[in-house]
């Protein structure tokens, strides 16, 4: 079967976010000289529309609603949260946390596809589930299972690894405390929720099992 073809009636905005349940190939751009654009997969390959100058932005639907929406500021967080993240992946050289954290990015791309789609009649079905919150959790057993015993709070910081962790996870709390207002408007699984909350604790061992390997002391605030 070959990429889905997807018909968005008004052209998407730069950031926008295209359904997730098809392979994403290409973008061919069928019609440029009117509102119409038919995508073969999901990467875009025109950087800039300007069909967001009226302060609006679309979503999966093709529906249009404002950048201030509550809904495109959580989206805005997850956004945020996985380029942070992805600051954290450049300066690893700890491959196994490599890896968890590339997967975790696309778990947060797939979120934001989910939150772009919420409430919509269209929306796909849902791929962040319990066992996704599950694979998080077994990913903190495995960190946390060779760090020492934490018997006091630990200030953000130690290797550069680490404290870009330390600041990805304060950016998932956000992108949590954003998605969870949010769904008191919008109709959110709340297995996403159970993620970023999940997330935001692996981020936490992630960075200290990063300073434990590399022998950076923790410094622990005082009173």
């Amino acid at each position: 079967m070959g990429p889905r073809r997807i018909e968005l009636r008004s052209p998407p905005c730069e950031g926008d976010v295209l359904p997730l349940d098809y392979e994403p190939i290409r973008l061919k751009i069928v019609k440029d000289d009117i509102d119409t654009i038919i995508y073969i997969g999901g990467t875009l390959t025109r950087y800039y529309t300007g069909s967001g100058d009226d302060g609006t932005t679309g979503i999966i639907s093709g529906r249009r609603v404002g950048k201030s929406d509550i809904l495109i500021g959580a989206i805005g967080d997850l956004d945020e949260l996985n380029s942070a993240i992805g600051i954290a992946v450049a300066n690893l050289e700890d491959m196994p946390v490599r890896k968890q954290l590339e997967t975790v990015q696309n778990a947060i791309f797939i979120i934001g596809a989910e939150l772009a789609s919420a409430g919509e009649s269209n929306a796909p079905k849902a791929r962040i589930t319990g066992k996704s919150v599950e694979e998080l959790e077994a990913c903190i057993k495995e960190l946390g299972g060779s760090l020492p015993e934490l018997k006091q709070f630990v200030l953000p910081g130690g290797s550069v690894p680490a404290a870009l962790l330390h600041h990805s996870r304060a950016i998932a709390r956000r992108a949590e405390r954003s998605v969870v207002a949010a769904s008191k408007t919008y109709a959110i699984d709340m297995h996403i929720v159970s993620y970023l909350n999940r997330l935001s604790s692996y981020l936490f061992t992630a960075a200290l099992y990063i300073n434990f390997k590399n022998n950076f002391k923790e410094a622990n605030p005082h009173y």
